[in-house]
């Protein structure tokens, strides 16, 4: 029985650091679910996870302990005793890191987690900004288990393989049977997954409950697999087309592309307006006192928005700047899965405002002051009608430069110049600029702003308010050249800051500014519910080109078919909302139905169509990616 003894005492080594890291995150994020009932079934359904991944990385052990011959005992001894050593430091590691990335992003670690180690000089240069300490403690807490577990590890193996080797062979099958058992946790037609750790209706309770590097791993595995849509349930395509037609009132004109349709302007003019997309890094409405948030961090937006069309109740795509630059530079909700700016059929022959200008003799250009290929930027813009990507390399002498590149500052001053040449050489232009200076670590340049009270220098608010610098920058010196009067400026922000929440969807943190403003643009305030494609198709319209044909999944304000609905990604989850009624999708989950009032999502009875279109947004958009129809 020795195998069984090593193989059960390793997987309650494991059991033990899932436990601890569920216990210690159970009670920092107490007072999110105190109130919600049972929440003690966090650990009964914790441990089924923990059970999953357990027994998973305990496969090789159960096959080498029971399989492999006694010549090579010491051997196994050996490579398992490093083996599991491995698993062990990855499981702290990853339990650690937890903390830190629930603090940023309010849920365990998930894909995002492996994407931004895609690009670790500027994640390396946040964590050590950041979370020194929590590292610190981690390596410290690292080297104490890994030389305890070598000091009682020497030769423990060994004597399982002091039983016959036919005997080892023939226990083999039983304990194989438990392990599926184990890892299937389920007699239904269907193995676990992480859904079951989703029982409760408060997100922050299924976050304790899920387990970090099962939640790493499975998204790894979704990400990969197209057929993932079906966790959401299945509907004719056909079907689903046409509920997403009708909620988006939109009738396409072209035979084959699905949302295509010719547009006119309510803004004819003799002259084409330039369009230049100004896209703020992380700021959400909470921020901006124009659009009900706090005074004093945005003086010169809310300036602005006395001079401009301001839009008071405007939503983003998701949570990613990728979701909120393919809504304002694409026109496109969220698909799910990996974002389109990072798949392979997005790269080229994919809609965006440059493609659609192009064949109006606009040139564009997108204008970042960090390393464009974040993200896969660069690879996509070019790859989508811009004609030039202007990134922190072809900056001179910028005077100040931070982890994420050149400041908003510099970024606004060789803007500005770009457009100049534009205008005096009698091109037309259409551009998209995108800040970097609202991202952890918050680096700004001093004596640009002054500091907000009570918080440290190096914050989300100080790290605003010198974005806002930049923008007041940006306008006064726009305002002094000839282009000026011939453009439409955008100012919109790709999605909050962090969003946090106990609703299954915060739909409150999915609340972004935007203003668009220039000569010709009407003085106004629109506050009914607006999405990141209506701003772009808004801001089309203001440009006064006549018949424009695009698949924009949205419409301009001034359009008597626009409707007052907008769909949010959260992860794997989607909510859409006609006015204050919200459907909640999510994977191998059934969907349901919230009032939203007072910013927060409260249960009412089930509104059966509007679940079942929120099922065929889902379907459509996966459907239009793989298809290469969105066009």
């Amino acid at each position: 029985m020795d195998i069984i003894k090593q193989l059960l005492k390793h997987y309650f080594y494991l059991i033990l650091v899932f436990s601890i890291g569920r216990l210690s995150l159970f009670v920092w994020q107490f007072d999110r679910f105190s109130h919600t009932p049972d929440y003690w079934l966090t650990f009964v359904y914790g441990i089924k996870m923990d059970t999953i991944l357990a027994l998973m990385l305990l496969v090789p052990l159960l096959f080498l302990l029971t399989l492999a011959p006694k010549v090579l005992a010491k051997f196994v001894d050996k490579l398992l005793n490093y083996y599991f050593l491995i698993v062990l430091m990855l499981v702290i590691f990853i339990e650690s890191a937890t903390f830190p990335f629930f603090a940023q992003y309010d849920i365990r670690p998930n894909y995002l987690f492996v994407e931004y180690l895609e690009h670790i000089r500027e994640v390396s240069s946040m964590l050590i900004a950041d979370y020194k300490m929590v590292f610190l403690v981690t390596s410290v807490v690292m080297f104490i288990v890994a030389r305890a577990y070598l000091k009682q590890a020497q030769q423990q193996f060994l004597c399982c393989f002091d039983w016959p080797y036919i005997k080892r062979v023939a226990l083999l099958l039983p304990l194989f049977l438990i392990f599926l058992i184990g890892i299937r946790s389920s007699f239904g037609h269907r193995p676990a997954n992480l859904s079951d750790a989703l029982y409760s209706p408060n997100r922050i309770l299924n976050e304790v409950t899920k387990n970090s590097l099962y939640s790493i791993l499975y998204a790894i595995y979704s990400n990969k697999h197209d057929g993932s849509i079906k966790r959401y349930g299945s509907m004719k395509i056909d079907d689903a087309i046409q509920r997403v037609k009708h909620r988006l009132n939109i009738q396409n004109t072209h035979p084959k592309y699905i949302f295509n349709r010719t547009v006119g302007t309510h803004f004819k003019q003799n002259k084409n307006k330039n369009l230049v997309i100004f896209i703020q890094e992380s700021i959400g409405a909470q921020f901006v006192a124009a659009v009900g948030g706090e005074n004093g961090i945005t003086p010169h937006f809310n300036q602005l928005a006395n001079n401009g069309l301001l839009f008071t109740d405007a939503y983003s795509n998701g949570t990613r700047s990728i979701r909120g630059l393919a809504g304002l530079v694409a026109g496109n909700f969220s698909i799910p899965g990996k974002g389109v700016l990072k798949r392979n059929k997005s790269q080229q022959d994919f809609f965006t405002m440059a493609s659609l200008l192009k064949s109006h003799q606009y040139e564009t250009v997108f204008l970042y002051g960090g390393e464009a290929r974040f993200d896969n930027m660069k690879s996509w813009f070019s790859g989508n009608g811009f004609d030039r990507i202007i990134e922190q390399n072809d900056f001179a002498n910028p005077k100040y430069v931070g982890s994420w590149g050149v400041s908003d500052e510099d970024l606004v001053i060789k803007a500005n110049q770009e457009f100049k040449k534009y205008h005096d050489q009698g091109q037309k232009f259409a551009a998209v600029m995108f800040s970097t200076s609202n991202h952890a670590p918050f680096d700004f340049p001093e004596d640009k702003i002054d500091l907000i009270e009570g918080v440290v220098v190096k914050s989300v608010k100080n790290a605003i308010k010198y974005a806002d610098y930049a923008i007041g920058q940006f306008v006064k010196l726009a305002q002094k050249e000839d282009y000026y009067k011939d453009t439409i400026f955008v100012i919109a922000a790709d999605h909050d800051v962090r969003v946090y929440g106990d609703d299954l969807v915060p739909v409150n943190h999915f609340h972004i500014p935007a203003l668009i403003f220039g000569q010709g643009v009407p003085t106004t305030t629109y506050d009914k519910i607006s999405t990141q494609p209506d701003i772009l198709a808004t801001a089309l319209d203001l440009m006064g080109i006549e018949g424009l044909s695009h698949p924009i999944q949205g419409h301009s304000i001034f359009s008597d078919k626009k409707r007052n609905v907008t769909l949010m990604q959260f992860n794997d989850s989607y909510a859409l909302r006609q006015d204050d009624t919200v459907a909640v999708i999510r994977p191998n989950k059934k969907t349901l139905t919230f009032l939203y009032k007072n910013g927060q999502l409260n249960a009412t009875t089930h509104d059966k169509t509007l679940e079942q279109d929120a099922l065929a947004f889902v379907i459509t958009l996966d459907y239009l990616y793989n298809n290469t129809l969105h066009q």
